[in-house]
């Protein structure tokens, strides 16, 4: 008998908002360069500042540059080019052609309807999502090759986790949906850990409730306790779907990235236990 961890990264193990939230910036200057034509350190400041409110809406992290470009248009209306009336759209999307002094409405829409609106967005601005996806990568790349101090300097690891995850006598393994060789790279340096490949499942590898389906089928996993930690509510209501993972033991890190409403929700549900970090480091260990 033991126990087995599949732990989410981002949120989880590394608080990455900082990193992540330049990295879509750095990008979305690339993707929409006219955009930004005369876009003062002002305005990005205030840009990366919201987005640690509007973090907790990103499943994939391509979708932080659809928030920066989003924010930048609700901050500066002017420089929306397209018709937002050949769409419908939520109300809330109209805001970012109203004044700035609306832009606390427009963050608050954001995180109600982003499942709503992103579609909608990538539709309307002709996005796709795969080259989105490898544009945040090549930046990132870009970006740890020339300063990777820097980089690895725009995360944190969250207290207590890198002992936790050094001393556990679990099985542990990292289920995100993060490029697997940042994370390893964020482990190695932040956290003094090596996870071995093999157990680091990022993305590209499968939705993770298939992950967790696989991981509780190996015949070497038979007889352990089964955790999943997760900070997004969303994914762990699509394990509480599937009949097959009942087995799992569920928890929504509080720590992570999630409002207070989706605390609350998830207090409510009986499969799904809100978890402390203290209490996390000391499950670990």
């Amino acid at each position: 008998m033991g126990e087995l961890y599949a732990l989410d990264f981002d949120g989880v193990i590394c608080d990455s908002c900082g990193e992540s939230s330049l990295s879509a910036l750095k990008a979305a200057k690339v993707r929409w360069p006219v955009l930004f034509d005369g876009v003062d350190s002002t305005i990005e400041d205030w840009i990366v500042d919201q987005m640690h409110t509007v973090r907790p809406v990103v499943e994939t992290g391509y979708e932080n540059l659809l928030l920066v470009r989003l924010l930048l248009e609700t901050r500066t209306p002017s420089i929306r080019k397209s018709s937002v009336g050949k769409i419908p759209i939520p109300h809330f999307l109209s805001l970012i052609t109203m004044q700035p002094r609306l832009e606390g409405l427009a963050v608050e829409g954001i995180l109600e309807s982003w499942s709503t609106l992103k579609p909608i967005i990538m539709e309307e601005w002709g996005e796709n999502r795969e080259a989105l996806i490898d544009l945040f990568g090549k930046v990132r790349d870009e970006w740890l090759e020339q300063d990777f101090a820097a980089w690895i300097g725009a995360n944190r690891i969250y207290p207590g986790v890198s002992d936790a995850l050094k001393f556990a006598s679990s099985k542990v393994f990292i289920v995100t949906t993060k490029q697997s060789r940042f994370a390893d790279a964020l482990l190695r340096e932040l956290a003094g850990v090596t996870i071995p490949s093999e157990r680091i499942y990022g993305l590209g590898t499968g939705p993770k409730v298939e992950i967790l389906k696989q991981l509780q089928k190996r015949p070497e996993h038979q007889g352990l306790t089964l955790h999943f930690v997760e900070d997004r509510l969303a994914t762990l209501k699509n394990v509480i779907k599937e009949p097959e993972l009942d087995k799992w033991n569920l928890y929504l890190g509080n720590w992570g990235y999630n409002t207070a409403q989706e605390k609350e929700e998830a207090a409510a549900i009986p499969r799904i236990r809100v978890l402390q970090l203290s209490d996390f480091s000391k499950k670990l260990k």
